[in-house]
């Protein structure tokens, strides 16, 4: 059985730390060796809505990418995301690279495009993984936070999950 290293962004504007908490809890359920980054919020994007706090979180799992993506929408589905009344994203959870793998992959494009848009997602990767590498950019994560010109605003949010504080320096 190999293992294989994932990248997931995780967000939640409603009832933000209930959900992410609830997000990550099932994560630890079946990814080995599970590391989180620091918790940052932002200003919607894409949508209106309230602030979002997001983090990215790596982990080995034995999982194949299109059941890992499966089990993810399922711990979307029991918090709330898909609910017919919901109010805002409850819980968002993105596969950002899986392996090293480049490409499209049942209509799931890896490494996901939102790593070079949007610093919430880039610069949690970036701390947690300075020297992965973008196989599309051609360059690691902490390379491209750096050189980065994205015009968003994140703000370190105080986070604790299982003890563990999740907040930025």
């Amino acid at each position: 059985m190999s293992l294989n290293r994932v990248y997931l962004g995780l967000g939640s504007n409603v009832e933000r730390e209930r959900n992410l908490c609830a997000g990550l809890d099932a994560l630890a359920g079946f990814l080995q060796d599970m590391r989180c980054s620091p918790v940052f919020e932002s200003q919607a994007v894409g949508i209106k809505s309230g602030p979002f706090i997001n983090l990215v979180v790596t982990g080995l799992t034995d999982l194949p990418l299109m059941e890992l993506d499966r089990r993810l929408k399922f711990i979307e589905a029991d918090n709330g995301r898909y609910a017919p009344d919901r109010k805002g994203l409850p819980l968002d959870i993105d596969v950002l690279m899986y392996n090293d793998m480049h490409g499209s992959f049942d209509g799931l494009l890896l490494p996901r495009a939102e790593i070079l848009k949007n610093a919430f997602v880039l610069w949690p990767l970036a701390l947690i993984a300075p020297e992965l590498w973008h196989p599309g950019a051609g360059k690691t994560m902490g390379q491209l936070w750096n050189e980065a010109r994205i015009d968003q605003v994140l703000a370190p949010v105080p986070f604790e999950w299982r003890g563990q504080q999740l907040t930025s320096l």
